[in-house]
């Protein structure tokens, strides 16, 4: 195996930076220090002089779409599409085709992911209204199972909960994290019936209309009520709305927490405006809203009531967001291009790029604060390894692995059809220029992507060795 020595460089750990050198041996970080030298010819030294040196980010919600939708993603070319942008580690949803709804069809993905996934994974258990016995026993493997994920809304296949028996048994019952996606099912109907009768055709600026602030709220305090009353720890996916931060707290350390929150980069990025511009390539559930909930999911990320960043990266074809071409009036049926057109966004090769974005913006955010190098590495690296337990990994430390990411912030990346590897081809964020690039990046030690030179295409890679089963210390 290939060792390496990192030199000279800016380490962004645990709320500060160093000029350090660090050492990989092995898979593992072995030292962090100054002046460390290259004692042998099976270390290959790398100058990292005006560069920094992040923790690989953990996405803890993605959508690979394999097995069963892989016209859209596989396991392999969304796991690289994350290499590339900086992702070392994910955690994928349970509304593949099969659901993952039995322990059996749970430890398919595992399989495949060993064998095509260039990132280290793990898969989230899935939960119906009629197979809770099943789910628990994810109870007997809490250290090598990130959750149980259930739909509390907005689900595919026969993955809506909307029973209170189910849901009380898994809250109760669960040893593991319970991740919720929260919108209210009831509240949607109503909203979409009512527009439905001003008698004119749907279009994408309706989705926060349909999907609206009350929905969400409404959903998420009924989760938190039950984990409340069984004690459960449960992770809130996907907050996007200023109603629902009155449900979360910043009075304690994270790993205090019994329960937690996510924010999406879409969220942080995107508000209703953008609908006008953009229209179904924004399309997502739960829905980008209006300006005031960006400027306060900002808030409440930098000040810890939010607790890490995802992505929740959900591809569709051109075809499914009902773009090109669109269909005849006759084709399809009585419903809009909008009603058609599949919820999601693909963005996990430009999550970390987007915050550093962010972070060169200054005191320009939404919320009139900035974003630093720390926080990013806090809310993409060791946050999510907080939350999760995750075993070795999430920060910059002698002995982890060495899930790392070299960046250039004097070199620009601009996105373009030419170099976006999502198998479905396309992004909201085309023609935007980021303020830097990610020149390496680190998976168990294995330098798996380092990128090209200024416009160049995809980037050098080595796929020799693949990413490895996530572990946690339940």
């Amino acid at each position: 195996m290939q060792n390496y020595l990192i030199k000279n460089v800016q380490v962004v750990n645990e709320g500060r930076i160093i000029t350090s050198d660090v050492l990989i041996k092995n898979g593992r970080i072995e030292k962090i220090g100054e002046l460390i030298s290259r004692r042998d010819s099976s270390v290959k030294e790398i100058n990292g002089e005006g560069k920094y040196l992040l923790p690989g980010a953990i996405d803890d919600q993605v959508h690979f779409r394999e097995p069963g939708l892989t016209h859209k993603a596989t396991i392999y070319t969304e796991a690289k599409a994350a290499v590339a942008g900086g992702v070392t580690s994910f955690m994928e949803m349970p509304n593949t085709i099969p659901n993952a709804l039995t322990q059996e069809l749970l430890e398919d993905k595992y399989l495949i992911a060993s064998k095509t996934s260039l990132a280290n994974y793990s898969f989230f258990m899935g939960t119906s209204n009629n197979n809770a016995d099943e789910v628990l026993k994810t109870n007997d493997k809490r250290k090598d199972v990130c959750g149980i994920k259930i739909f509390m809304g907005s689900s595919t296949g026969n993955m809506l909960v909307d029973s209170p028996n189910t849901l009380d048994k898994i809250f109760r019952e669960s040893e593991v994290l319970i991740a919720t996606h929260c919108e209210d099912e009831r509240i949607i109907k109503e909203n979409l019936e009512k527009i439905k009768k001003e008698n004119r055709e749907l279009i994408a600026a309706d989705h926060p209309l349909i999907r609206n602030e009350d929905a969400c709220y409404e959903s998420s305090l009924l989760a938190i009520q039950v984990a409340k009353k069984y004690n459960t720890r449960l992770h809130i996916l996907h907050i996007s709305t200023e109603k629902e931060l009155l449900l979360f707290t910043n009075m304690f350390p994270l790993k205090e927490k019994r329960i937690t929150a996510e924010v999406c980069v879409h969220h942080l990025h995107f508000t209703s405006d953008d609908y006008a511009r953009l229209g179904n390539k924004i399309k997502c559930n739960p829905a980008i809203k209006a300006p005031r909930n960006r400027e306060a999911l900002w808030k409440a990320l930098l000040d810890d009531r939010l607790d890490v960043i995802a992505t929740d990266h959900a591809p569709h074809t051109l075809e499914e967001k009902y773009l090109t071409p669109n269909p005849s009036p006759k084709e399809r049926g009585d419903k809009s291009p909008y009603e058609l057109a599949h919820a999601g966004l693909p963005l996990v090769q430009h999550s970390m790029l987007l915050m550093l974005h962010y972070y060169k913006q200054g005191k320009d955010l939404p919320a009139g604060r900035q974003v630093s190098l720390e926080k990013i590495a806090e809310k993409m690296g060791h946050a999510v390894a907080d939350c999760f337990q995750i075993k070795d990994r999430g920060y910059i430390r002698e002995g982890y692995f060495a899930d790392l990411v070299l960046i250039d912030m004097k070199q620009p990346t601009k996105v373009s059809k030419e170099n976006i590897l999502y198998k479905c081809g396309w992004s909201p964020l085309e023609g935007f220029e980021f303020p830097a690039t990610i020149t390496h990046t680190f998976v168990n030690g294995n330098l798996v992507y380092t990128c090209p030179a200024p416009g160049g295409r995809n980037g050098n890679w080595d796929e020799s060795n693949k990413g490895m089963r996530l572990s946690f210390n339940r």
